[in-house]
């Protein structure tokens, strides 16, 4: 079988154990309106050859699937009906899918292949876009995660409502994916913007996933997003009553701090631990989520046109059979994207009641002015606010370098742990000294004052030191 324009009915025996088709709801009055409600001359005669060519009798097919072992309702667009366009009938459909899943506790799984609106049905097709992005929002207020799968082609308001709107974006690799449709660009658009690797390079998706993949990698997403879905009548509070150790309870039922892996033992001095933190050998962000995790998945990309793969790691995972979120930086400077990256972790994660480990570790935030075109401050505020107000659990580590700001964004006030090998700080010792106009003869001296090794911290009442496992 080949996945390019492959019908909704194999797209679905693509990724699911079983289906259980939901029944056609009421049409109301536009369903028996000749040619449909603008009365487009021939539109009758096209839905009948589309449904004698395809075996529907609309673009989209809903109902309930095991994906993987968890159970979703699956929403599949047949592209060769009139091309997977919305319809009044398909909003019907789509309004009637989500509404089943809010009461039923389902994630939702969007197979989306669609040319956008349907020409036949006009304003009154486009308007389902607004129909279809309300029923979204109220599953995710729901607490409901949203897995897309984009196909070829994911164009119009389907791209931009049930592609673009879920929590997490994979892709097919030959998927056409963009707002513009191939007969509506430019004239010298540069195809190779509208593809899945390109929404995925600027970080509008999460992945691309080969066919033969998709069913595993969709199980393992929906096994990891709904492991903490919180039930209906959760009160969106955390408890704050004291723990053994004063600790708030709900703060104890965190994410388990990760065993320290570097080298034991605290530094004498301030520069002995920066040069521990900046010792090449010193283990980062990767080994740590690989010792930590039996299972995990990433995410990337800020959906506002960045990436930062090479600063900021974010995903989910199992650790002790239970889904952790990650944020994790790993020892280079930290782009305006990778925060926002972080900041969209860290908040779907709170909205679905799963827990979550940040893992520090900067010399800072990138600081070039490509960084300051990109809105770093913003970025780094919006990360700080997210942090601030999640009502789930944070569980910090600092690994390395804790260089100021940028660092401390990523750190859950009150729950904050460290390995021996680290350092945090207002700002690297060299900078410091600079700032206060000291010869770099004095910049041991300034680290020491700055007072920024773990042991120091601790007395500050600032962190807590971990141990190697």
């Amino acid at each position: 079988m080949t996945t390019r324009r492959a019908s909704a009915r194999e797209v679905i025996a693509l990724v699911a154990d079983d289906f259980s088709r939901f029944p056609d709801p009421p049409g109301g009055q536009r369903a028996s309106a000749p040619d449909g409600p603008l009365g487009w001359p021939g539109y009758d005669a096209s839905r009948e050859r589309a449904a004698r060519r395809t075996g529907e009798s609309e673009s989209v097919v809903c109902g309930t699937a095991s994906v993987g072992g968890t159970r979703a309702v699956l929403i599949a667009f047949e592209f060769g009906f009139l091309g997977g366009s919305l319809g009044e009938r398909t909003g019907d459909r789509l309004e009637a899918a989500y509404t089943y899943a809010r009461e039923h506790r389902l994630p939702v799984v969007p197979l989306v292949a669609t040319g956008g609106s349907r020409m036949q049905e006009g304003m009154l097709a486009l308007t389902q876009l607004q129909r279809v992005a309300r029923q979204s929002a109220l599953t995710r207020e729901a607490g409901l995660p949203q897995v897309a799968v984009l196909r070829d082609p994911t164009t119009g308001g389907g791209w931009a409502t049930l592609g673009a709107g879920a929590d997490v974006v994979l892709a097919l690799p030959d998927a056409q994916v963009g707002f513009a449709g191939s007969r509506v660009r430019p004239p010298d658009a540069d195809p190779a913007a509208y593809t899945a690797r390109a929404q995925v390079a600027a970080g509008a998706a999460d992945a691309v996933v080969p066919p033969a993949e998709l069913r595993d990698v969709l199980g393992r997403w929906l096994r990891l997003l709904t492991d903490g879905t919180p039930e209906p009548d959760r009160t969106p509070e955390p408890d704050r009553t004291p723990g053994p150790d004063g600790t708030p309870e709900s703060l104890l039922k965190g994410a388990p701090v990760p065993a320290a892996l570097g080298v034991p033992g605290l530094p004498r001095s301030g520069m002995d631990a920066v040069r521990r933190a900046r010792a090449a050998e010193r283990p980062r962000a990767r080994v740590y989520l690989d010792a930590y995790f039996t299972d995990r998945l990433a995410i990337s990309g800020d959906r506002c046109g960045g990436v930062d793969p090479d600063g900021m790691l974010c995903g989910f995972g199992v650790h002790q059979d239970r889904t952790v979120a990650y944020a994790a930086q790993t020892g280079a400077a930290t782009r305006p994207a990778g925060y926002r990256t972080a900041a969209r972790l860290i908040r779907l994660a709170d909205r679905l009641g799963i827990p979550v480990l940040t893992l520090v570790d900067t010399p800072g935030a990138a600081n070039d002015a490509e960084a300051e075109r990109q809105g770093a401050g913003a970025a780094i505020a919006e990360l700080f606010g997210v942090v601030a107000t999640a009502r789930t659990p944070i569980t910090t580590l600092v690994i390395g370098e804790g260089g100021s700001g940028g660092a401390l964004a990523l750190a859950a006030p009150g729950r904050t742990w460290a390995t021996p090998d680290s350092y945090f700080s207002v700002i690297a010792p060299e900078s410091a000294a600079a700032i206060l106009k000291r010869p770099p003869r004095e910049v041991e001296a300034t680290a020491d004052q700055l007072r920024i090794r773990p042991q120091d911290l601790v007395e500050l009442g600032l962190i807590r030191i971990t141990e190697a496992g």
